[in-house]
């Protein structure tokens, strides 16, 4: 009797506390309240490459604005399908602006240095200096400022508004052709114009610390140039290696990880020859999904590292995933 009695008790217990629980008056109460943050994380990527340690820093969203004027040679409602269909915004194309820095140990590499002071695609860029400080790398640590061409959001953080070198201690590693093209005075009066004069602004004062490498050369230990012609005359990917792991740095080889990917024989408003800069894509692109060679292209979403895979006439990237190393 006594054993019923308590189970009844506990029964009713538990539907008297099931029904207070639930009672309106009480579900605010309960509730946890806390603040939107409204921050994010802080905008770089670590990972280990063999003994290597390479740490992707940002130099902050690059908008495009509208594509109908920017990718061309397909038709404006193919483009735009190609954006919606994987859920991007059909007018505006944001791009990324992925630059690592390897550790190799003996010396540390910053590849591409983002917009630095201008504001040519508004104020989302020129952050990279923010990016290393919350990475913990010092600009005066960096004994290498690699350089896949002379384009204004990949030199234009050489230096501050004072023309004074935001990396002490480095070299700085360039093609001679686009080092010649990109930095010519009698270009002031072209198109151009604003690319010269930034170029100019970057380059000629870390004119004494300059280094042109060549196709093909290891020019550092664990990096060697590759010719990749077209967005620029000069332009280079990197292929980069550590205790034999390796990827490659695409630089501008392809700006879209959609676009230029599904339909790599689009052109692009910013190459310096649109048809050779496709033709190279293609050809690029065929050798890496072959090898199956991994990517870290400087456009492409963040972090921007992963491989690139055949799909029908064009190709399709696939981004590593962000492991954490606890």
């Amino acid at each position: 009797m006594t054993s019923e009695v308590s189970r009844r008790s506990l029964l009713s217990l538990g539907a008297g506390l099931g029904a207070n629980l639930l009672a309106p008056g009480l579900i605010g109460s309960a509730s946890a309240k806390a603040p939107k943050l409204g921050t994010q994380a802080p905008y770089f990527h670590r990972f280990m490459l063999g003994s290597a340690e390479v740490t992707v820093v940002s130099d902050g969203p690059l908008p495009l604005g509208d594509p109908s004027g920017t990718f061309v040679g397909v038709p404006k409602e193919d483009v735009q399908k190609m954006l919606t269909d994987n859920f991007l915004s059909s007018s505006n194309v944001v791009l990324e602006q992925n630059a690592p820095i390897v550790n190799m140990g003996d010396r540390l590499i910053l590849f591409d240095t983002g917009m630095g002071t201008s504001r040519l695609f508004g104020n989302t860029t020129g952050r990279l200096q923010k990016s290393m400080a919350e990475a913990g790398i010092k600009p005066g640590d960096i004994d290498a400022v690699v350089c896949s061409h002379a384009h204004i959001d990949h030199i234009g953080g050489i230096v501050d508004a004072n023309d004074k070198p935001l990396f002490p201690n480095a070299q700085v590693y360039l093609s001679e052709e686009d080092f010649k093209f990109w930095t010519d005075e009698g270009k002031l009066g072209s198109p151009l114009k604003d690319f010269i004069v930034h170029a100019r602004k970057n380059l000629l004062p870390v004119k004494d610390r300059l280094v042109f490498f060549k196709d093909g050369q290891e020019f550092l230990p664990g990096v060697t140039a590759m010719h990749a012609p077209g967005h620029t005359f000069g332009h280079h990917m990197f292929m980069i290696q550590s205790d034999g792991k390796s990827f490659a740095f695409l630089g501008d080889l392809t700006h879209h990880q959609v676009l230029l990917l599904e339909k790599p024989r689009m052109e692009f408003a910013y190459d310096s020859d649109p048809k050779m800069a496709a033709a190279t894509r293609v050809k690029m692109l065929d050798m890496l999904a072959a090898n199956k060679t991994a990517v870290m292209s400087y456009h492409f979403a963040w972090p921007g590292y992963g491989h690139v895979v055949k799909s029908g006439d064009g190709f399709r990237y696939i981004a590593e995933p962000m492991v954490m190393n606890l």
